[in-house]
C-alpha cells in the first residue's frame, strides 16, 4: 500500500533562526507588526510503499534521522496519511 508521509523539520527552539529573523524584519518593513516571532523550517512529502502505516513511518524516521534533519540543530515530526 502507498502512504503519504509528511515530515516537518524545524530549528530547535533554543537555537537562533537567522532565516526566521530575516522574515520577521521583512514583515515589519511591510508594516506587519503583529507578528512576534518567525521560525522557518522544511516540509517534506514522501510517498512510501509499505505494508502498514507503522512501517511507512519507520522508513520516514530513518530518512529524517540519516538525511533530512540535522539532529544537532533541528527537530522533526512525522505524520502518515
Amino acid at each position: 500500500m502507498k502512504y503519504n508521509v509528511q515530515i516537518t523539520v524545524m530549528p530547535l527552539k533554543d537555537l537562533l533562526d537567522p532565516q526566521g529573523k530575516a522574515v520577521l524584519v521583512g514583515l515589519n518593513n511591510l508594516g506587519i507588526h503583529s507578528v512576534e516571532d518567525v521560525r522557518v523550517g522544511k516540509h517534506i512529502t514522501l510517498i512510501v510503499e509499505a505494508a502498514s502505516a507503522e512501517e511507512a513511518k519507520s522508513v520516514a524516521e530513518t530518512a529524517a534521522k540519516q538525511l533530512l534533519a540535522n539532529q544537532v540543530m533541528e527537530s522533526f515530526e512525522i505524520s502518515v496519511n
